[in-house]
């Protein structure tokens, strides 16, 4: 997701979008231990996904 995108969105769209992406992690930490997960890639771009979601949480936190 685009950082204009996450900056639009309030601060429940974030926890919501926060929540789906550890469930997403979770699951590819599974295949990856099962070693089902042909893209390795996709673990790091998910990680970063949630650094960044967790930052704009932070931000629109401290904004109230």
């Amino acid at each position: 997701m685009k950082k204009t995108e996450l900056a639009s969105k309030d601060l429940v769209a974030l926890n919501a979008e926060l929540t789906e992406l550890l469930k997403t992690s979770f699951k590819l930490r599974m295949q990856k231990g099962t070693q089902q997960l042909t893209n390795t890639s996709q673990l790091g771009k998910t990680k970063r996904e949630i650094a960044r979601v967790k930052t704009f949480i932070t931000q629109k936190t401290a904004q109230k």
